[in-house]
């Protein structure tokens, strides 16, 4: 017996495995700070790099540099959500599915 059905949730089955795939090799950038602190992550939400200039760099104000960085990180986070959620949501038709993300 050939079920349609099955076969078609076999397929968005493989496009999402792909999807997520390709979300690890996506990347997403964040920079605060008029520039001085840039993060990349990828569409996993793991961070990849973190870049801080110089000049941002004041052991009189450890406090400015984490803010910064942390900042730059949540937005990159963000950022790197928004990409998933619309890659994957384009193939979900905006399901909610449990794990996935």
């Amino acid at each position: 017996m050939n079920n349609p059905m099955l076969h078609q949730l076999q397929q968005l089955q493989n496009q999402l495995a792909k999807a997520q795939e390709d979300l690890g090799s996506e990347m997403v950038t964040a920079t605060v700070g008029g520039g001085t602190v840039t993060v990349v992550m990828n569409g996993h939400q793991e961070l990849q790099s973190i870049k801080i200039a110089p000049e941002v760099v004041d052991p009189n104000d450890v406090e400015m540099l984490q803010d910064l960085i942390m900042a730059a990180v949540k937005e990159a986070a963000d950022k790197s959500k928004a990409m998933a959620e619309a890659k994957m949501g384009g193939l979900t038709g905006g399901l909610s599915i449990p794990g996935l993300m």
